[in-house]
């Protein structure tokens, strides 16, 4: 039987050493955001390239042409912009945030397409998301984390 002890810090964390996880926090923070960089990064010279292959693969869904294109012009500087964000820890709760708005756009596409292996792909990034924006106070070694502490000083 569960004796009902009142949880310490250290229990809640289940034995988990809070440097431990700023330091984990901190290089998976940096690892989602270098990924979504070189994403950005390998499309932004070539826009109108990826918009036509995007068009083409959504080409049997009922989305217009120009949603596609417009969706698609966007998804480069998204994500590099929040990639650069992520890797550096400025913003990033907003970073995430876009983030999630950008997969649920992007989800949205590849269900139109029932395309199933690449929505569980991107069911994998949006767990990771979620682990980095639920776990927002472990970001300490940041830019959001040093002007947090210069300002209470």
């Amino acid at each position: 039987m569960l004796e009902n002890k009142p949880q310490t810090s250290n229990q809640a964390n289940l034995g988990l050493k809070t440097r431990d996880l700023v330091a984990a926090y901190t290089l998976l923070r940096i690892v989602v955001g270098i990924n979504y960089f070189n994403h950005g990064a390998t499309r932004i010279f070539n826009i109108p390239g990826f918009m036509d292959a995007m068009v083409n693969t959504m080409q049997d869904s009922w989305i217009p042409e120009f949603l596609i294109r417009i969706n698609a012009a966007l998804v480069p500087p998204i994500e590099l912009i929040v990639g650069a964000l992520m890797i550096v820890g400025f913003w990033t709760r907003g970073a995430l945030i876009a983030c999630f708005i950008l997969m649920a756009v992007l989800m949205y596409g590849i269900t139109i397409i029932q395309n199933w292996d690449g929505a569980s792909s991107q069911l994998i990034y949006n767990i990771v998301l979620f682990i980095l924006l639920a776990g927002l106070s472990f970001n300490r070694i940041s830019v959001d984390g040093w002007l947090k502490s210069k300002g209470s000083k």
